[in-house]
């Protein structure tokens, strides 16, 4: 086979359904571009069988590459590992549920051709989800704007096309609390998007649910900025600016009344607030040392039981 011309990668959790159709319109895609292609989909310890079918179309289909971990990782580092078995000059990242659809690519490969790095698909519509996911993401996607000073596009998810030089620089990232889309902001480029449509998963339900959305914002902005940690700081300055404006509040009252302020309630609520402020203080901090333990130890991004022949490592 040919040095592929490009790369996609599909991250895979439990998509029995959806590889056959992802490989039949993937396949008929990657033709139209006239040039050598490979399809590496990571299994990313899957129960449902997915690794099988992954094996049967690497067997009939020598473009399709299949990485299996050793068990579930995680989403991001998924296509990490996929980015890390790629052999393309321009890498496609893309999910295995449809919503972003696989002819998409071919407006990406155009732009690259003309000479963008990084070329990030734009959604303009939402199909088939709910108005909380999609009021959520809104928010989100703008907050994460707002407290960081990565240019993070509006509205984008990992669905993206990335050169090779990219994608070496994004290797040479390894945290493990990984947030790809600002991680390719990061690093510059020649950066354009692309506008499309996207659309209703084609079978089986949300690998991301609510919890898991929680956890990729709190990677996000963990990883992109220090506002949380400050905002503890605002909130010590804020309790400590109300006491100082209370000392001569309550002395004038105690003096002109003699009455006020008196009683255990009062003081109660002061210490639950006060308490309060410390705890989220602390959880905040928590949150960012919790991350610099987990980078000391050092251990690889993940673990992979079989992977393509043609690659030296089987960890990342």
């Amino acid at each position: 086979m040919n040095t592929p011309r490009f790369t996609v990668i599909a991250p895979i959790f439990n998509e029995l359904e959806n590889i056959p159709e992802l490989y039949q319109r993937m396949r008929d895609v990657m033709v139209r571009t006239g040039e050598p292609w490979e399809l590496i989909l990571v299994d990313d310890g899957s129960t449902d069988g997915s690794a099988a079918l992954i094996r049967t179309l690497a067997e009939n289909d020598p473009r399709v590459r299949p990485v299996i971990f050793a068990r579930n990782f995680g989403h991001q580092i998924a296509v990490t590992a996929g980015m890390d078995y790629s052999r393309g000059d321009a890498v496609i990242i893309i999910d295995a549920d449809l919503q972003d659809p696989p002819e998409v690519i071919l407006e990406l490969i155009a732009k690259w051709r003309e000479g963008y790095e990084v070329v990030y698909a734009v959604r303009e519509e939402r199909q088939g989800e709910s108005w909380f996911k999609r009021t959520t993401a809104s928010l989100f996607y703008r907050l994460i704007s707002r407290i960081t000073d990565v240019n993070i596009p509006l509205d984008t998810g990992d669905f993206r096309l990335m050169d090779k030089k990219v994608v070496e620089v994004m290797g040479q990232m390894r945290e493990k609390h990984r947030f790809l889309r600002g991680m390719s902001a990061w690093v510059g480029f020649k950066q354009v998007g692309v506008h499309y449509k996207r659309q209703p998963r084609f079978a089986g339900e949300t690998k991301y649910p609510l919890k898991k959305m929680i956890r990729l914002a709190l990677n996000a902005v963990t990883s992109f900025s220090y506002l949380p940690l400050q905002l503890a700081t605002y909130l010590g300055f804020i309790a400590s600016g109300l006491s100082v404006l209370a000392i001569p509040v309550v002395v004038i009252l105690r003096l002109t009344t003699g009455t006020i302020l008196l009683g255990q309630a009062t003081t109660l609520i002061i210490v639950l607030f006060l308490g309060g402020v410390q705890l989220i203080s602390l959880g905040i901090i928590g949150e960012y040392i919790g991350r610099i333990y987990d980078e000391t130890k050092n251990r690889p991004l993940y673990i992979v039981a079989e992977a393509p022949e043609d690659h030296d490592t089987d960890e990342g």
